[in-house]
This record gives C-alpha cells, sequence and structure tokens, in this order.
C-alpha cells in the first residue's frame, strides 16, 4: 500500500487568497467592538441621558400605549415588542434594564411605574416578567413628548423593517436628574442623580447668563439628590471641583438618630442608607464584624424595616459614645460609601467627552432649542397645508351652487374646479371630499375663525424661528413647566439628601472606639520588659521580673490610652495602650514594638495627655517646652525631638503644670527661674538650662511659685518650701544656682 499524499484543493489556485497583518485585523476588529460598546451600549447621550436599550424600552412603550393614564400591560409584552421590532438582543437583558427604571431606590425619577414584584433595596430580584405589569410615568412622558412632530432623527431598525429615534425630545433634565452608570472598554461613566428642580433653575441662570461656569451654576445646583437619600458629608470645596471637571467623589454616609428609651437605655436607629448599598448585604457585614469582634461597641442589631428602612443598632453598654460607635460603623462598613462621579458622555450623541456641570446642562439646552426649532417648522409646515385647504373651500363657498353644477354635470369634476376658480390640486380634492352636511353657513364661519387662528399661529411661529431670543424665551418657559411638576414643594421634587460635616470624632484615632476602655497599670522593667496589669493599685511590690530584671516605673492608665516612651537618643515613641501584652507573664520587649536604635534606654514613659505641654532635657542641661500633640509619632519609627550631640543623652521629660522652673544638677546646685524663659519647641536641642562647672543635669520639676517647692525624699516624707523662702535660689536660667534647702534628697531627685 503506498504512502498517502495530501492533495490540494480543488480549483489549485491561491487568487482569492488576501494576505492580512494579524496586528491590523485585530486593532480593526477591537476598535469596531470598542466603538460599538462605547455608543450602544455603555455611555449614555449627554441630551436625554439615555443609553439605546432604555430608548427603546420607552419607544416601545409609547407605541403600546402605555402612558400614565392607561391601563398597565404586562412586562412580557413589553419586552417581546422591544425584543422584535428593535433590540436585537436577550430578553432577560432587556427585562432587567425594564426593572431598573422602575425601582425608586434605584431611580431618583423613576421612568416606569411597575406593578408587581420589581425587587427592592434588601437585594432581592424582581419578579418573572410574566407576572409584572407597567405602564410609563410622567417622567418618560416628558422625555418622549413631541417625537410625533419631527424633533429628532430616526433610523432603521436592526433589521430595517422599522425605525426608531436616534435620540428622545427629553423635555426633563434626565441625564442628571436620574443619573448613569456604564462600563465601556478603556472608559466609564458614573453619574449620581440630582434634584430636578435645582437642575432647572441651574438651566433658567444658564439661559440668561450663556457665559456662566460651573461655580455660578453651583448656587442652584447643591449635590447630588441620591434616591435613598443620606448624608453627604465632603466640604463644598471638594464639591466644587469635581463639578468643574466632571470627575471626583462625594463621601455618602447613612442618616441616623439617637432614639431614647427607659433607665438611660438607648439606640441608634438609621432611617437612610447610602445610595447602592444593598441593606441585606449591609446587615450581613456588620454581623460578620461583631462576630470577628471588630465592633466592640456594638452590642447587637436588627432590622425592623417594612415599607420604610428602620435598621436599629444597640451598644455594648449605655456608657458607650453613640458618635464614636458610629464613627466606628462607618469606617468598616457600607454604612459610609463613595460614590464616584465621571460625567464621561457622548455629545451629539457620537464623541465621548467628559463634561463640567455647565457643558452637561448646556448640551441638555441646546437640545431643547433643536427640538423646539424642529416642532415649529414641523407645526408650520402643517399649517400652511392647513391654510392652502381653507383658503379653497372660502373660495368655492362664495358660489356653492356653481361647484355643485359642475360636480353634477362635469365627467372630471377636479380640472374643471381648478380652472373654473383658479385652485390647487390640494384645494380641489378638498373640495371634493367634502360632506354635503358641511354646506351650511354655519360652517363657513368656523373655516374663517380657523383660517384666522391658523394665520395668527403662522405668524407666531415665523417670528419664533427668525429670532433666537424668542427660542431661548420659550425654553425657558418649558423649564418652568417641569420644574412646577418637580418642585421642591411636592413630594417627588422634595430634596433627600442633606450636607453636613464629619463629627470631630471622625478626625481623632479611633483606636478609642475600638477598645473596651477598662483600668490598667503599666509596667516597665529596667531592662525594658512592658506589660499591662488589669486595674489600678496593683500591688507591685509583688510582681515577678525575668531573671535579675527589677520595675523602672509604673503608672495608672486606661485601655483606649495612648503611651509616650522617650529613648536616650531623643527619639519619642507612641504605644497603643489596648495592644500592650498581659500581666500574667513577664510581658514583652518594648523593642519588639518600636525600632529603637541598638545601645539606646528608655528614660521615661508616660500616658499622653492632648493638649499637655513637657519640658524636655538633656544630659548636658539643654532642653526646651514641647507640645505633647506635637511629638507623637504614627509608626514604629517614632519621631526624633531632642536633638543631641555626639556625647549627650536625653536625661528628663516631665509634664508642664505651674509658671516656674527648678533644676538641680550633679553638683548638687539648685536654680529656680519662670517659666517664661524658656522656648516652645517642635525638635532642636533647645537653651541651656543650667551652667554647671562639670557634670550635668540631675533632675527638673515646673511648680507653681506661689505653692512653694515640694519634694519627697527617700523616707517618702514630703517637703514644701514656700514662695518666701525660695527666692533665695530664684534666678535667671542658664545661672549656676546653690546648694539646696535643708532636707533635700542625697540622690539630687525632686521625687
Amino acid at each position: 500500500m503506498g504512502k498517502k499524499v495530501d492533495l490540494p484543493p480543488p480549483g489549485g489556485h491561491d487568487d482569492g487568497i488576501e494576505v492580512v497583518s494579524l496586528r491590523s485585523a485585530l486593532e480593526e476588529r477591537y476598535l469596531a467592538y470598542a466603538l460599538s460598546t462605547i455608543m450602544h451600549r455603555a455611555l449614555p447621550d449627554a441630551r436625554d441621558g439615555l443609553k439605546p436599550v432604555h430608548r427603546r424600552i420607552l419607544y416601545g412603550m409609547r407605541l403600546l400605549r402605555l402612558d400614565p393614564g392607561s391601563a398597565f400591560k404586562k412586562s412580557a409584552r413589553v419586552v417581546g415588542d422591544v425584543m422584535g421590532q428593535f433590540h436585537p438582543h436577550g430578553d432577560q437583558s432587556i427585562y432587567d434594564a425594564l426593572v431598573r427604571l422602575a425601582q425608586d431606590f434605584a431611580l431618583r425619577y423613576p421612568l416606569i411605574e411597575g406593578q408587581g414584584n420589581f425587587g427592592n433595596i434588601d437585594g432581592d430580584n424582581a419578579a418573572a416578567m410574566r407576572y409584572t405589569e407597567a405602564r410609563m410615568t410622567i417622567v418618560a412622558q416628558l422625555l418622549l413628548q413631541g417625537i410625533d412632530e419631527d424633533s429628532v432623527n430616526f433610523r432603521d431598525t436592526y433589521d430595517e423593517s422599522n425605525r426608531e429615534p436616534m435620540v428622545l425630545p427629553s423635555a426633563f433634565p434626565n441625564l442628571l436628574a436620574n443619573g448613569s452608570q456604564g462600563i465601556a472598554v478603556g472608559m466609564a461613566t458614573s453619574i449620581p442623580p440630582h434634584n430636578a428642580a435645582e437642575l432647572c433653575d441651574a438651566a433658567l441662570y444658564l439661559i440668561t447668563h450663556p457665559q456662566a461656569d460651573t461655580d455660578s451654576l453651583l448656587t442652584f445646583v447643591l449635590g447630588p439628590d441620591l434616591p435613598t437619600g443620606g448624608i453627604i458629608v465632603d466640604d463644598r470645596e471638594t464639591i466644587a471641583e469635581a463639578y468643574r471637571t466632571g470627575r471626583g467623589g462625594f463621601r455618602v454616609r447613612a442618616r441616623w438618630e439617637r432614639e431614647e428609651a427607659a433607665r438611660g437605655v438607648w439606640s441608634v436607629v438609621i432611617t437612610e442608607v447610602p445610595y447602592g448599598v444593598t441593606k441585606g448585604r449591609l446587615i450581613e457585614k456588620i454581623a460578620d464584624l461583631m462576630l470577628a469582634k471588630k465592633l466592640p461597641l456594638v452590642g447587637d442589631i436588627r432590622d425592623e424595616s417594612a415599607e420604610d428602612i428602620r435598621i436599629v443598632i444597640e451598644p455594648r453598654t449605655k456608657a458607650v459614645d453613640d458618635v464614636l460607635m458610629m464613627e466606628s460603623l462607618f469606617r468598616l462598613t457600607e454604612l459610609e460609601s463613595r460614590i464616584s462621579l465621571n460625567m464621561n458622555v457622548l455629545t451629539a450623541g457620537q464623541v465621548p467627552k467628559v463634561l463640567s456641570l455647565a457643558e452637561v446642562l448646556r448640551e441638555w439646552l441646546d437640545h431643547r432649542r433643536i427640538v423646539l426649532q424642529r416642532r415649529s417648522r414641523f407645526r408650520l409646515e402643517a399649517i400652511v397645508r392647513r391654510l392652502e385647504i381653507l383658503d379653497g373651500l372660502l373660495i368655492v363657498y362664495l358660489d356653492l351652487d356653481r361647484v355643485i353644477k359642475i360636480i353634477r354635470e362635469e365627467d372630471e369634476a377636479k380640472p374643471a374646479l381648478i380652472a373654473a376658480f383658479v385652485l390647487t390640486d390640494t384645494q380641489a380634492e378638498a373640495i371634493l371630499n367634502t360632506r354635503l352636511r358641511s354646506l351650511r353657513k354655519l360652517e363657513e364661519m368656523e373655516l374663517r375663525r380657523e383660517h384666522e387662528k391658523l394665520t395668527e399661529e403662522k405668524a407666531g411661529l415665523e417670528s419664533l424661528l427668525a429670532s433666537e431670543e424668542l427660542q431661548w424665551k420659550t425654553v425657558a418657559s418649558e423649564v418652568r413647566e417641569v420644574r412646577k411638576l418637580f418642585g421642591p414643594e411636592t413630594p417627588l421634587g422634595r430634596r433627600r439628601t442633606t450636607f453636613a460635616q464629619a463629627p470631630e470624632a471622625a478626625a481623632v484615632d479611633m483606636t478609642e472606639a475600638m477598645v473596651e476602655r477598662e483600668p490598667i497599670t503599666v509596667v516597665l522593667s529596667t531592662k525594658g520588659w512592658i506589660r499591662a496589669l488589669k486595674g489600678h493599685g496593683s500591688d507591685l511590690a509583688s510582681l515577678q521580673f525575668k531573671g535579675d530584671d527589677t520595675l523602672f516605673l509604673a503608672f495608672a492608665t486606661e485601655t483606649t490610652a495612648k503611651l509616650l516612651v522617650l529613648a536616650d537618643n531623643g527619639r519619642v515613641f507612641t504605644l497603643d495602650a489596648s495592644k500592650l501584652p498581659g500581666g500574667r507573664g513577664f510581658g514583652d520587649p518594648l523593642r519588639l514594638m518600636v525600632d529603637l536604635d541598638e545601645g539606646a534606654e528608655i528614660i521615661a514613659a508616660f500616658p499622653y495627655t492632648a493638649g499637655e505641654k513637657l519640658l524636655l532635657a538633656a544630659s548636658d542641661g539643654r532642653g526646651f517646652v514641647a507640645l505633647a500633640d506635637e511629638i507623637t509619632a504614627n509608626t514604629r519609627k517614632g519621631k526624633q525631638v531632642l536633638n543631641l550631640d555626639a556625647k549627650g543623652k536625653a536625661r528628663l521629660c516631665v509634664p508642664v503644670k505651674g509658671d516656674h522652673v527648678a533644676v538641680i544638677g550633679e553638683n548638687r546646685k539648685l536654680l529656680v527661674f519662670p517659666l517664661t524663659q524658656l522656648p516652645e519647641m517642635v525638635r532642636g536641642r533647645g537653651v541651656r538650662l543650667q551652667r554647671y562647672g562639670d557634670g550635668g543635669v540631675s533632675d527638673v520639676r515646673v511648680f507653681t511659685l506661689a505653692e512653694g517647692l515640694t519634694w519627697t525624699d527617700t523616707s517618702g516624707r514630703t517637703w514644701t518650701v514656700p514662695e518666701a523662702d525660695i527666692r533665695t535660689w530664684l534666678g535667671n536660667r542658664a545661672d549656676s544656682g546653690r546648694l539646696p534647702p535643708k532636707g533635700f534628697p542625697r540622690n539630687n531627685k525632686f521625687a
């Protein structure tokens, strides 16, 4: 058996083969896909704010005569008509778009009125299309107003068997009023809903002030007006910048109030959630965080919603601060969410562009003017045709007997009428179609009145088309009618979203909100091991330490506090008291919590107090006053506060509570001087506190001169030198000082 040979295909010629670069083919096809996605699926038209699927749904419903006052029809009927005539895609995608147009929590001004289950804010899906019914709202009717009067262009449908509008007349500012969301190829759009009355006010101002910028229009448009309400907590400048550039975002918080109960018990009730947040998923998220113990201030959550939203959050104890509890929820849950603004739309229905607020409103107003012009021309042409007929009818009414005779006797009545009365073909046809019952005197009077009325209307339309000023006045009148329908005094037009500044608690460290407040005693050993004992007044004498380690210092504080730790290299570190190890063991080395340099030692540790002043001193006797708020650090590296020379070390850090400074050196010389002689600094070497022949500073204290200088000796006794006696040591900063009073400790320490 011979070897099988592959034969060439029949014909044997390659004349029909075209060599194409794979790269160019991919680029061409991907570009075609991108353009299709951008123009026909993702980005809305700046003029009517709709995408093709929404436009086709509304036009299809109009053909079905589903006006606001008509009876409902099955959604399946609407979807079937739209899919069969205009939108060659799946029925489910059309129904999903129809459902969203009917959801009052998704659209600020719904375009469809639904009957049946159209879903809810909990995230439940709508019922199948065979169970629900729909008809248009007055808003949709405004969008379609005048569509039969040649106000917009039409194009062939996908199978060329019908015609569909390329854009709707849009007497309603739908793009901004209802917003839009979409993701295309390489671009996206995200426009939140706004208040229609505010948009109309801005549009009216723009008509009278064509050069107005976005900042001027923000006097009327305060910001988004979301279907679900909520509170926007951004400042005015942030909001203004977003509208100026067409890009930005808004922080939206849930609306809540404190509800008191008996015996001091209270709870927080949430009545509005941010736009786009699913209530059911939100509650599940909060419950999960509670199980994970990430919301220690929250005791319980329950959903008591019926038609209105009512989410009840109970605190763990009635001593919890309600604002602090809500701040912790805002930070960890969707009770605060960010609504993005990206006004990327199709201008003139073709070109994608990011527009500012003023440009978006200008696009809508320009479209409304074009619609007015086209409708006026359409009406004018109809009037001209009718006047032509009326002129012919009025001519023949002058000699009806002759008209009847011609009709009865002539075989071809139309040419005879045209010749006898000098008529046009249209006029002669209208005369021949006139009923005998209309040939009466009363009818002639009606025709003359109609002729006068139409002649007057014709003159008005001609004046309108010839005057740009009249056109803008008419557009303004139409905008005022829309504002009247959706003014702030109407239930639908009342603003739902308000504005506020975030509480000051939002700016503080949320550690306090996430930790249950309990008293603790912080213990630091000589070798730098730290721990936290529960409660105050612990028996420090019974504490156990590792090896030959001993107690260095201990102080009382709370779990919600921050701790400041000063190392002898002049660096200050900040710790959270809640993160310290418990007191059952020896604790943990402080070096595991902060980046402490090799060889550096801890010389002081104390609770941070907001607004407190501290006096820092180095071994060479130099120092300054620092504000505690300025020396706190948010990183493990801490903050370099006290600058030192090669041999210098940080020695002391004491609170500033008084008006005078007492400093004693290792040479046992005491000096007292006014606190005002010390500068306040954030960082530096400071100034000389006391002059030494040799040695350095031993201790320092800030006290009130009128109360006297107090110290505690090694036996635990307290000594006080009154103001009159302390004046012996009173001098100026950088003096040498004198030997201390009798009874001063031999270790040269005030305590």
